[in-house]
């Protein structure tokens, strides 16, 4: 009698932890009204997503998985079914390996992670129905039905759970994934049927998982995502504010994402490390005021020009008249501050012997250099002055031309059929006009301060 009591007691514990899994999984219609599950709607601003939040997600999902097999171990005892369904379990395994491949994910690695998940359910079910004969069924309310509600939210969960794995396949990719993730795993991997050691085999099997080469139109159409890559630095195109992504190449971004019927998915990625991410494959398409270069078009496709200008010169209004030239500003003494890894770099670097370089690693705040006076000229895009310009009444376009010409453009992977598409989409935003006015939008957005 006392055996069954600690049993009994053992089972209410793990039930709590059941139901608050069940819940996480069926989503807010299981849940009581009121609950954290079932929260107000929110609005949807596009905000980057960065890798530990998809990778977070997977794990989430993987735990919501897992958490169904109470339920799923409760309406097989109620049927007095068997725990292992070799059939079934195949056929998931497959399935995942299946929706997997499109996305460009190698299907060994997704096969030996869903085997691990299918031997954990099956451990956890195994492991109830024991219990249950000792201390009884106590299943806490209503057994859904497996047919009709169980294997359904199984089947979105793997589903949800391989888009996730894709978005998470550059983090995965890392030497270090393991260790960094550990502990998220120890916090995240909460339901009854995980422990230490299962944790760590499940984190050696997402560090196996690997991208294999995939034309990236292809991809994107099975997964219905676009993967844009941006700074968030670099007004009136890409600027991020209190989280927000904004400016008139964020617009562009969304209105190519709904023409590809895709969910829009912001990566960041900076100046420096643009071509690095592209070869990584973190992107499908990178986007916010990328000046078209030979080293760039010899690294990726570049699209059609949708803005045009070129390098100019900005400096503190009461100094304006003496850098009017770039022999002017290339004296000594003159101190030229310049953001790294872009072509403000590259073309200082080319064209200026006797100034000063300083460098400054942030293009949000870089200005602010020169209103300080820590620094006397800034040599960058004309948009970027009309914008810096109309924002700080402090500084003036020094030269009425610009020093260069060059093309803002799209940067995607090769593939021939994306490229086609994203050009036809263009030439269409191109001929109604729509990249003209958009960026006057955002530069009456900068003069009221939204921007």
């Amino acid at each position: 009698m006392v055996v069954r009591q600690r049993v009994k007691h053992r089972c209410t514990a793990r039930a709590l932890a059941w139901a608050a899994g069940l819940c996480a999984a069926l989503g807010a219609a299981a849940c009581p009204a009121g609950s954290a599950a079932a929260g107000p709607a929110r609005s949807n601003p596009a905000r980057f997503t960065d890798e530990a939040t998809s990778v977070e997600r997977a794990l989430q999902l993987l735990d919501q998985r897992l958490a169904l097999m109470p339920a799923v171990a409760a309406w097989k005892w109620q049927h007095h079914a068997a725990v292992s369904d070799p059939p079934r379990e195949q056929a998931v395994i497959r399935a995942a390996a299946m929706l997997a491949a499109p996305l460009g994910l190698s299907p060994p690695p997704i096969e030996r992670l869903f085997t691990l998940q299918v031997r954990l359910a099956r451990d956890e079910e195994a492991e109830l129905h024991s219990r249950w004969r000792w201390g009884g069924f106590d299943f806490p309310g209503r057994v859904p039905d497996l047919a009709l509600e169980l294997r359904p939210q199984l089947d979105r969960l793997t589903h949800e759970l391989v888009r996730a794995l894709y978005l998470s396949a550059p983090a995965l990719a890392r030497p270090d994934f393991g260790a960094r993730y550990a502990p998220r795993a120890a916090q995240l991997l909460r339901s009854p049927g995980w422990s230490s050691a299962s944790r760590a085999e499940l984190l050696a099997d997402l560090g196996a998982i690997r991208v294999v080469p995939t034309p990236t139109l292809a991809r994107i159409e099975a997964s219905r995502i676009l993967r844009i890559a941006t700074t968030g630095d670099y007004a009136p195109f890409s600027a991020e504010r209190h989280g927000e992504l904004q400016g008139m190449d964020i617009e562009l971004a969304l209105g190519l994402a709904r023409r590809l019927d895709a969910q829009p998915v912001f990566v960041r990625t900076s100046w420096s490390t643009l071509l690095d991410d592209l070869r990584r494959g973190s992107f499908d398409v990178a986007i916010g005021g990328i000046s078209a270069t030979p080293a760039r078009a010899s690294a990726a496709a570049v699209s059609l020009a949708y803005l045009s200008g070129g390098k100019t010169i900005i400096a503190r209004c009461p100094d304006a008249h003496r850098f009017e030239s770039l022999a002017a500003v290339d004296r000594p003494g003159v101190r030229v501050v310049v953001n790294p890894g872009g072509t403000n770099e590259q073309y200082v670097r080319a064209h200026l012997h006797r100034a000063r370089l300083v460098l400054y690693p942030s293009n949000s705040t870089i200005f602010d250099e020169l209103i300080a006076g820590r620094a006397d000229v800034m040599i960058t895009d004309d948009v970027e002055v009309e914008l810096q310009t109309r924002r700080h009444p402090e500084l003036c376009r020094a030269l009425g031309g610009t020093l260069t010409r060059a093309d803002k453009v799209l940067l995607m992977p090769r593939d021939p059929l994306f490229e086609a598409r994203v050009n036809d989409w263009l030439r269409g935003e191109l001929a109604r006009g729509a990249p003209a006015g958009l960026l006057r939008q955002a530069l009456s957005a900068s003069e009221q301060g939204r921007l």
